[in-house]
């Protein structure tokens, strides 16, 4: 081995020793994925991100177009888009779906069953978009704390969820976990 290849190494080995040491220097990068969350105005889609962000729920307000969150998890980032869920700019949608690479689509399962047959079709579409219809998507069946929720059997059994039947998927509707669940189901832990 040539003399500037054994000062290299001990080089290194310093400064291996310098960081485990001192703690100083960068920690290292987590990987950041990109997310697009959509869902019809009310499901919640800005109380969940507002909870995975550990801010407080208490005066959230629908969003109008669209906002980005990063929300840091001990082992990754996860960039998500909230896409506004009012008539006016569902639209729009698709504008959005560029770089995504995984859907969260929020439900609310307390909804009128006008809404619920909106939510299926904006569902429907969104499971055949040419650029989300090869991605992971996240179904939450959200307020599931409310008397007039749904079970996830019932809205099953209403053809929610019609399309993803020929995809691999497992249902579940939690409220007192649905967090644990959302960090289970992205295999992440938050920190």
């Amino acid at each position: 081995m040539s003399d500037l290849r054994i000062t290299e190494a001990f080089l290194y080995m310093d400064y291996l020793c310098f960081r485990a040491l001192c703690c100083k220097g960068p920690p290292p990068a987590r990987p950041e994925y990109d997310l697009v969350c959509i869902g019809l105005t009310g499901s919640g889609k800005t109380s969940l991100l507002s909870k995975l962000c550990s801010e407080s729920p208490e005066n959230v307000v629908s969003t109008t177009g669209f906002s980005i969150k990063a929300v840091p998890f001990q082992n990754a980032i996860l960039n998500v888009k909230e896409l506004g869920g009012a008539d006016n700019i569902r639209k729009y949608w698709s504008r959005y779906y560029q770089g995504s690479q995984g859907v969260i689509f929020v439900l609310d399962s307390a909804s009128s069953e006008d809404d619920l047959e909106t939510a299926r079709n904006e569902l429907h579409s969104a499971l055949q978009h040419p650029q989300l219809c090869t991605l992971p998507f996240l179904i939450l069946a959200n307020h599931q704390d409310k008397p007039a929720a749904r079970s996830v059997q019932e809205e099953n059994h209403l053809n929610i969820l019609g399309h993803i039947e020929k995809f691999p998927c497992t249902l579940k509707a939690e409220p007192a976990v649905l967090l644990l669940t959302v960090h289970s189901i992205l295999g992440i832990s938050k920190s």
